[in-house]
């Protein structure tokens, strides 16, 4: 099965084949650093323009936001080599990471999240990467295990019951990672980006999710 940017054609001026060229080899780069580097597994992932989603189902719950269906992943440890094989077979697909075997996620507000890191880096935690995406949102990569324990956690921290906007993200969950965009939306940019020590073992989450949860609940503060 072809793969296909839904509703996205450029004009002869702009030379859409070396615009899309252009785009895919930057897309293997960090693909390639992402498993190469960091060690994560990557999934080819949808493209959306104007609403519609490349995947072509009409009824697409998360339009340029989810796996390719036909597509294999790319594991962790694939060199560029490999990487720029898999992604020939969906040339323009958007870069996925695949969340629960080396990371969870902790997903809050962006603003919320940039008076978090404040505090963070002030009393001196350790922090893993962080995503921005353009709908407003900040996403922490914290060790694996954290999605399951988040509800356990917030009820022994006194949380439980604060209706707070914070989210964890685990096994079978996939985000979209820089330089790919969200949904047509525009791009996902890092707010702190991995370093060799960060991505082999972010954070527990433990160790963050006190002042995430008290900026959360006093946004202003």
């Amino acid at each position: 099965m072809g793969f296909t940017i839904g509703g996205i054609r450029g004009t002869k001026e702009t030379r859409p084949g070396a615009r899309r060229r252009g785009r895919t080899a930057s897309d293997c780069t960090a693909v390639a650093e992402y498993t190469g580097l960091w060690g994560w597994d990557v999934a080819p992932g949808a493209r959306a323009a104007a609403g519609n989603c490349s995947c072509g189902s009409p009824s697409c719950t998360s339009p340029g936001a989810h796996p390719l269906d036909f597509a294999k992943g790319v594991p962790a440890g694939a060199t560029l080599d490999e990487v720029t094989e898999a992604w020939s077979e969906t040339p323009g697909a958007a870069v996925l990471l695949a969340v629960g075997r080396s990371f969870d996620i902790i997903d809050i507000a962006e603003a919320a999240a940039r008076r978090a890191l404040v505090r963070l880096e002030r009393m001196g935690l350790p922090l893993g990467p962080v995503t921005v995406t353009p709908t407003g949102r900040a996403q922490f990569f914290v060790a694996p295990g954290a999605a399951a324990e988040l509800p356990a956690l917030l009820y022994r921290m006194g949380w439980d019951d604060a209706g707070l906007d914070l989210h964890g993200l685990g096994p079978g969950a996939h985000i979209t990672a820089p330089p790919s965009d969200l949904s047509g939306l525009g791009p996902v940019r890092w707010l702190r980006p991995p370093t060799l020590e960060t991505s082999a073992g972010p954070p527990q989450a433990r160790l963050l999710l006190g002042t995430l949860a008290y900026i959360c609940h006093r946004p202003y503060s």
